[in-house]
């Protein structure tokens, strides 16, 4: 069979003041295959993707789009040149409904002689939705209504219905658990064989190797190569990902080790109306505790009643000197730390710099105190810029903006702000998503050396291997309750845990 190609990527160049995200690259993508763009963090894939898709302006280079030349200037624009995109991060906006956000930028087909109809506007929502298998998303109800997971479903009905010649998927994967990682599948295979194109981003290389046809690498902004998945294997891509061969731990390689009986934090009967019901456990002083489930399993809501962040929560959740933690400012006073799942709008602060962002939990010992708090502005900047390096930030200085850094460096900011306060008690909500092959590795040693010398962690997480990989004990969540708990083992296997999840 022939190829024919859709996209031309022509000399597309991009720079971030001193910072060149993209340098002369160069390539072809053909109609019919979902060709998958990989590379470390900051490697320039979302950049690349923002351009052709209208998220950022043009700066030197060309696409050319069915033989012809495109400069899309917005979302809108490119949608009607028939490019979308589902994002790394939420796409959808609060404050609009289910159905506004799907037909966002395309409401006037739903206008008659000035007046919007919204009983056919959600009408044909509800079809949409009915029609991808998404029953429990209703278009009338605001967005706000649902959660994480949902709101990425929403955003591939929103991406693909009207049928676009080229649907990029920057990381969502990594957003949704294995059901939802099924229907997108689906939905990537229908709009191959359509004769559509997918544009794939994802860290996860066995995802890669399975779901893609071609391979394109970055590195560093430049372009390495194209080839086809069938022809590499895992191992050639981590090598012209990185440039060399990536080894060493990546995972923890102890077994047997036994955990201290000291219980640094106590949960009981801990509910939270809807959510979760009666969950209960200890956390144990030098112990990598995990959680593991569905997306609707209630796990990711443990994290934040853990850390006071969450409403209508009964139960109690107490350290080892009794102080029973009910709040956010509560939990980072007395040494608990926590990452969320929705990175961008409940672990950082976007539209600040890295610097702010890093020291914030840690202002406390950042200030000099006389008669009235002083900021020491110099100890801030030092601090940032030492957290910063330790976890390896692509960026041009402390003073940039994290809204400017990838998904996977903005990550390594989350996790910068909380090594810096040394908390005793860290929660890890999804630490690894968006995360390249060798930051992970970086991450996964990172919690080694934490755990070696006191620490405790709890990770949440939709990546059976990283829980299998890192923690003493696993619980297991089903239906908002505590389905089982599986202790540390060279046997354990991801069939174990799912039988415990379903």
């Amino acid at each position: 069979m022939t190829e024919e190609i859709r996209l031309q990527v022509k000399d597309i160049s991009k720079t971030f003041g001193i910072t060149k995200a993209l340098q002369h690259v160069s390539f072809n993508i053909n109609k019919g295959e979902v060709h998958a763009l990989i590379g470390e963090n900051g490697s320039g894939k979302s950049t690349l993707t923002n351009m052709l898709t209208g998220i950022y302006s043009m700066e030197s280079g060309t696409f050319v789009l069915d033989g012809e030349e495109i400069h899309p200037k917005n979302q809108v624009d490119a949608n009607n040149m028939g490019i979308s995109i589902i994002v790394q991060e939420l796409g959808t906006l609060s404050g609009l409904t289910v159905a506004e956000n799907i037909f966002l930028g395309h409401e006037d087909r739903f206008i008659t002689m000035g007046i919007r109809n919204t009983v056919k506007m959600n009408a044909e929502a509800n079809r949409l939705l009915k029609a991808y298998g998404f029953d429990n998303i209703q278009a009338h109800k605001m967005v706000d209504e649902y959660n994480f997971e949902d709101r990425k479903l929403i955003e591939i009905v929103k991406a693909t219905y009207f049928h676009p010649k080229i649907v990029v998927i920057d990381e969502t994967t990594t957003a949704l658990s294995q059901e939802g990682r099924e229907e997108l599948y689906k939905h990537m295979n229908r709009i191959r064989e359509e004769g559509n194109t997918v544009i794939f981003i994802s860290h996860d290389l066995p995802e890669i190797l399975d779901k893609s046809d071609t391979i394109t690498i970055l590195r560093d902004g430049v372009y390495i190569d194209t080839v086809k998945s069938k022809d590499v294997s895992e191992e050639d891509l981590k090598r012209l990902m990185v440039g060399r061969e990536v080894t060493g731990k990546y995972y923890r390689a102890d077994y047997g080790e036994k955990v201290s009986d000291e219980v640094v934090l106590s949960v009981r009967n801990v509910s939270v109306p809807g959510l979760i019901h009666d969950v209960s456990f200890d956390l144990h002083k030098g112990e990598i505790l995990g959680f593991g489930g569905l997306s609707e399993s209630g796990m990711h809501e443990v994290g934040k009643a853990i850390f006071g962040a969450s409403y209508d929560r009964s139960g109690s959740v107490t350290l080892a000197d009794g102080t029973e933690i009910v709040s956010i400012p509560q939990a980072i006073k007395h040494s608990i730390a926590y990452t969320s799942k929705d990175r961008d709008n409940e672990s950082i602060v976007i539209n600040q710099a890295i610097r702010d962002n890093i020291a914030l939990p840690s202002l406390d010992k950042l200030t000099r105190w006389t008669k009235l708090p002083f900021i020491n502005w110099r100890a801030i900047k030092e601090f940032a810029a030492k957290y910063a390096k330790e976890m390896s930030v692509k960026m041009q200085g402390t003073e940039q903006f994290v809204s400017e850094l990838s998904g996977g460096n903005k990550q390594k900011v989350v996790l910068a702000r909380w090594i810096g306060k040394d908390s005793d008690i860290v929660v890890l909500d999804s630490p690894t998503r968006g995360i390249d092959i060798k930051v992970k590795q970086d991450i996964y040693q990172l919690m080694d050396r934490m755990r070696k010398n006191g620490k405790s962690i709890i990770m949440i997480s939709e990546e059976l291997m990283e829980l299998i990989g890192m923690c003493d004990r696993i619980i297991i969540m089903k239906e908002g309750t505590v389905s089982g708990e599986i202790p540390r083992s060279r046997e354990l296997n991801e069939h174990s845990l799912i039988d415990m999840m379903v």
